[in-house]
Formats: C-alpha cells, structure tokens, sequence
C-alpha cells in the first residue's frame, strides 16, 4: 500500500461521516455521536497525515507550497470544529456551520487528491510512499 491509498481510504470515511452529519436534526444523540465520531477521525488523521505526508512534501521545493497551503486547510477545519462546538447543536446556524465544514472539507479532500498527490508521486521514490503508508497506518491505528 502507498500513502496515497492510505489517505484515500481515511478520505472516504470523513466524506462518509461530514455527510451523515450533515443529514441529522436538533441535539440528537445521533448528531452528537456522529459529530464526536468525525472530530476523533479528523485530529487522528491531520496529526499522521502531516507528520507521515506533509512534512517530508516541505522537505521538497516543488511540494513545499501546496504542503503548507494544505496544512493551513487543516486548521481552518479545526475552527469551523471549535465553532461546532461552541454553538449548541439545535441552534439555527449550527447546521450552517456544519455545512461550512462539509464545503471545506470536501474542497480540501479533492484537492489533496486531484493536486496534491500528482505533485507528491513525482518526488517520493516508491520506497518512500510505502514506507509512509505502513507509518501512516500504525498511528491511525494506535488512536483509533
């Protein structure tokens, strides 16, 4: 497995997770669940994904930009997760900001995916992608 398989496996359970979340109503225990559920999936898989992926991408020229801009992204989903938080789950614009998320994080998966890691496959030897995938993979596992 390469790292990009990796990130493209904990990509589909955010994307699954942002759009049930999305589809609940009110101060549900479902809307809490799924909501504490994805907030788990994205601090575990921002922290391997920078440590296992974007640091050795700033180590490079050509992927330094899109790794920092991409890292930058992390932590503007991190302030609509604190907003999240900070607003009660049955007022009016939670759901907005909830949505704000999904649009965020949609644009960032796709983007990583679409740009990122064409840029990224030129500068890692295949030793490289299958090493950071296994690294990648114990740390998912250890917090999950």
């Amino acid at each position: 497995m390469t790292i990009f398989e990796a990130l493209r496996q904990e990509h589909e359970i955010q994307r699954d997770l942002i759009d049930k979340l999305i589809k609940t109503e009110g101060k549900t225990e479902e809307r809490k669940k799924i909501f504490e559920d994805l907030k788990h999936e994205l601090k575990i898989h921002e922290d391997a994904e920078e440590r296992h992926f974007y640091v050795p991408l700033m180590e490079k020229d050509m992927t330094q930009e899109k790794a920092r801009h991409s890292v930058a992204e992390h932590h503007e989903m991190d302030e609509l997760v604190e907003k999240l938080e900070d607003t009660e789950m049955d007022a009016s614009n939670w759901l907005k900001i909830a949505k704000d998320l999904e649009h965020q994080l949609i644009h960032h998966l796709d983007e990583e995916e679409h740009e990122v890691f064409q840029m990224a496959g030129k500068v890692l030897t295949e030793k490289q992608k299958t090493d950071l995938a296994s690294d990648y993979n114990k740390e998912i596992k250890k917090n999950r």
